[in-house]
């Protein structure tokens, strides 16, 4: 049986009511439209909803056991409108994102705090990975949206260019004899390297820069975070491959320094990652916009 939701809409108010003028007042429709509805609601179930009386209808036995499973439908109906509500005007829901440690540490960190602040009923759910691992997490729908290095070469993928980052490599003052000096890349490799893991995109970037010019970069220390690579090249165990914003304030106060190469360093882009086929939540676009 396919009977119009609208139907039992008019069913509810004049239940809820008990009167076909204060449901037509509920509805903005005509009290004639209200008597309409229920007859055809009747007909179409071959029973009688309401008996008639001088100050408006009561329900029959047949329409209150009607009005028991239509008023749950109402109920939960009205709920989700209000959810809609709550979740277009941010006053709930959820923002789920991907990226890095570094990148969320040193770049989203910020704009985290500044959304929190903006939409304080919005729960933030943050999933570190490096970059195959957050497309995974994104193409999976366990985030909405993905913080990466680009390039990205992916035609599921929506990628919009952020921030640019410049890689460099930095030491501590066990190699001071290299404050002053520009390296050459076969004579950066007679010291040890300290680089991030194999799967990082700054990894890759490094190792494609180095074979680029016939050389292959071996490290010495491979690492899994950025704040240990930090922390290896202040305490001399090596020269690190970091982001140079990552270290400003170590660079600024002298516990790092940069080492020059004789040779240029490209500079790396940040993306913002969302799914082409998937429409963007509400949550996710406003943090897109906040990043700008």
């Amino acid at each position: 049986m396919n009977i119009n939701y609208e139907l039992y809409k008019v069913f509810y108010w004049a239940a809820k009511t008990g009167s076909l003028t204060q449901a037509a007042k509920a509805l903005y429709i005509t009290q004639p439209s209200v008597s309409h509805a229920i007859k055809q609601l009747e007909d179409s179930f071959g029973i009688t909803l309401f008996f008639r009386n001088p100050k408006g209808v009561t329900l029959t036995q047949e329409g209150t056991v009607l009005y028991s499973y239509i008023e749950q439908s109402q109920i939960l109906i009205s709920r989700a409108e209000e959810k809609m509500a709550a979740l277009k005007n941010l006053d709930s829901g959820e923002l789920r994102i991907g990226g890095s440690d570094s990148l969320f540490k040193h770049y989203i960190l910020p704009y985290l705090e500044e959304y929190h602040l903006k939409y304080p009923g919005v729960r933030l759910h943050l999933n570190h990975g490096t970059t195959p691992e957050v497309i995974s997490f994104l193409k999976e729908g366990r985030i909405d949206l993905g913080v990466v290095r680009m390039p990205i070469t992916d035609p599921q993928l929506e990628v919009r260019e952020s921030l640019q980052l410049q890689d460099c490599f930095v030491a501590g003052p066990h190699y001071a004899e290299l404050r002053n000096v520009s390296l050459s890349l076969e004579k950066l490799q007679q010291y040890p390297v300290i680089l991030f893991s194999r799967n990082s995109r700054a990894r890759m970037a490094i190792s494609e820069l180095f074979q680029s010019y016939g050389h292959t970069i071996k490290p010495e220390i491979e690492v899994g975070s950025v704040d240990l690579l930090i922390e290896l090249a202040r305490k001399g165990l090596g020269i690190s491959y970091v982001t140079r914003e990552f270290v400003s304030k170590e660079l600024e106060e002298g516990s790092l320094f940069e080492v020059k190469l004789d040779v240029q360093l490209p500079p790396s882009q940040v993306g913002i990652m969302t799914m082409r086929s998937m429409p963007v939540s509400i949550a996710a676009v406003r943090f897109m916009e906040l990043i700008g």
